[in-house]
């Protein structure tokens, strides 16, 4: 099961060593996160559906969903009433406590611990076709956008987050496998997917030491202002992005037109925040990620198990769906919060944590369920 990890640990070091160094530039996080989301994400869940046979074992799957959905809506609750938590923030977390890494550490995870990774198909359809939309509707909903059925029906259409892996799905249900003019390219788009993620996570580990900035003695001098005594110094010019303030920035960050409408300017606005942004990272965030760590850990797989016997799973597919409810939170979470500026501290926190602790409580149900 170490093997598993290893390879996400070692990525998302390298990404956090890479931005402590400063050797992408400032921009690298936003770039990187917006090809990961655009492009090579899509590409992933098109090829890994497009070739995966779909056996969707129901009840095993159906106990998976609620749990999923009762983790999730309690998360939500909870991130809403007891942290004050916005819409879209709050749905940033809900995402943080329930949905799974399925796909880059679910299958290794799944083949060491069951030999197969057969029930990871269902969940991975579960997750795309299903928690990615409502997902994405509510954080649509967050940035402003008027919801009509209609756009629900084309989102699909417009979000290639969906738009990929509903295609290869669909192909997987044909049985019809792409040219390899077309399905070659997408491979190769598709495996820069995880990597680049897991970089970008680690680069994200940096943020507050990147907006701190160099040392005093290697900054540029300010512009001057008015002569003493003359009247208060001209403040300097505010970053791009944030609107100065007395002793604070106050972060006002566009939300991307996903389904190819003008960005919005209502995106996540933090005020009172010093500008080394550890408004985000105080003792009330640091509680958010244990709780929904221990939702993701710990509460979804008891509630996964328990609806599994209600149901009559038993045996090796109660092992796999336990093992699946606790795997840790996927760093799709974090892609989602960097695209749309929502709780990005937390979603980027609670999957370090989640993939730093999983590995423990993975073992257990494997000792206790195997």
């Amino acid at each position: 099961m170490l093997a598993a990890f290893v390879p996400i640990w070692v990525l998302t070091g390298l990404g956090w060593l890479t931005g402590r160094r400063g050797l992408l530039g400032g921009e690298a996080e936003r770039v990187l996160g917006g090809f990961v989301f655009h492009l090579a994400m899509p590409a992933a869940l098109f090829t890994a559906l497009s070739r995966t046979e779909l056996d969707v074992r129901l009840p095993a799957l159906g106990a998976f969903a609620a749990s999923t959905a009762a983790t999730m809506a309690l998360a939500f609750v909870l991130c809403a009433v007891t942290r004050r938590r916005a819409g879209g923030e709050a749905t940033i977390g809900a995402m943080a406590a329930g949905y799974v890494n399925s796909a880059n550490l679910g299958i290794p995870v799944a083949l060491q611990v069951l030999g197969d990774a057969t029930f990871l198909t269902g969940v991975l359809l579960f997750q795309v076709l299903v928690v990615t939309p409502v997902v994405l509707v509510l954080l649509d909903r967050s940035a402003g956008r008027a919801w009509r059925p209609g756009r629900l029906l084309t989102l699909p259409l417009r979000n290639p987050v969906i738009a990929g892996p509903a295609l290869g799905a669909l192909c997987a249900a044909l049985h019809w496998r792409p040219p390899e003019l077309i399905g070659a390219p997408l491979a190769l788009l598709g495996a820069a997917a995880v990597p680049t993620a897991l970089v970008t996570l680690g680069l994200s580990l940096t943020a507050g030491s990147r907006a701190a900035g160099p040392p005093a003695g290697d900054r540029p001098v300010p512009h001057a202002g008015p002569p003493v005594g003359t009247g208060p110094p001209a403040p300097d010019p505010p970053a791009s992005g944030g609107v100065a303030a007395t002793g604070a920035v106050v972060a006002v960050r566009a939300v991307p037109a996903v389904d190819g409408e003008a960005g919005s300017t209502d995106g996540e606005v933090t005020a009172g925040v010093p500008a080394t942004g550890g408004g985000s990272r105080g003792g009330g965030a640091k509680m958010e990620v244990a709780l929904l760590s221990g939702l993701k850990l710990l509460v979804q797989p008891v509630i996964a198990w328990s609806v599994g016997r209600l149901v009559g799973v038993t045996g090796t597919d109660l092992l796999a769906l336990v093992v699946c409810a606790a795997l840790p939170t996927a760093q799709n979470t974090y892609i989602f919060a960097r695209e749309y500026g929502r709780a990005e501290v937390v979603a980027r926190e609670t999957v370090v944590v989640t993939t730093a602790c999983a590995m423990g409580t993975l073992a257990l149900i494997g000792a206790l369920l195997g």
